[in-house]
């Protein structure tokens, strides 16, 4: 089991979201928005670190816009806002750290227009930033397997609120459709 937590990401999939990336007409200025979207624990940063890294693309996290563990919602907004509707008028973003020690907001990390950017984490193609995502791919896998993965990257700090995180997770992209609006799905289950 622990080779499933810490597997690398599928080569097969890498090339896969390149492709469709390289085909893909941007919709964030001159942009190509890649949305690495999906429920936690499902290897969207693994996936998205390693699409970046092909693209030479700069990689957005969305666990460092968070603001705090009932943010999820409101994260799509502050990307939607800081990030990419600068970029789609090709100026220069920036968008601030949420400290999870503090419990408050930190320094300030600027993106620049760029052919690509991969944006990794939940509520990554949600509307209304996923209307700037050129190419939005949803990952899943079983809920045993991405707990697991979950708890194994984040440990005691994310365990006491495993349930109502996943509780806004399933809100929040059955309210957007966000699974049936994806270009590419995969399911990590067997990676």
């Amino acid at each position: 089991m622990w080779d499933q937590l810490t597997a690398p990401a599928d080569p097969v999939q890498v090339a896969t979201v390149v492709s469709l990336a390289r085909r893909a007409e941007p919709r964030c200025g001159a942009t190509v928005v890649v949305a690495v979207d999906g429920h936690s624990g499902s290897g969207k940063t693994t996936l998205a670190a390693a699409v970046a890294g092909a693209l030479g693309a700069q990689l957005v996290h969305l666990d460092l816009i968070y603001p705090g563990w009932d943010g999820l919602a409101r994260s799509v907004d502050i990307l939607a806002t800081h990030v990419l509707h600068p970029l789609s008028e090709g100026r220069s973003a920036a968008y601030r750290r949420w400290d999870w020690q503090r419990g408050a907001w930190a320094e300030e990390h600027p993106v620049v227009p760029a052919p690509f950017l991969v944006v990794d984490g939940c509520g990554s193609s949600v509307l209304p930033a996923g209307a700037y995502a050129a190419v939005r791919v949803f990952l899943d896998a079983s809920p045993a397997l991405r707990r697991a993965r979950g708890l194994a990257r984040d440990g005691d700090a994310y365990a006491p609120h495993w349930e109502r995180w996943a509780a806004q997770e399933q809100e929040l992209f059955e309210r957007d459709g966000t699974r049936h609006r994806a270009d590419l799905l995969i399911d990590t289950t067997t990676v």
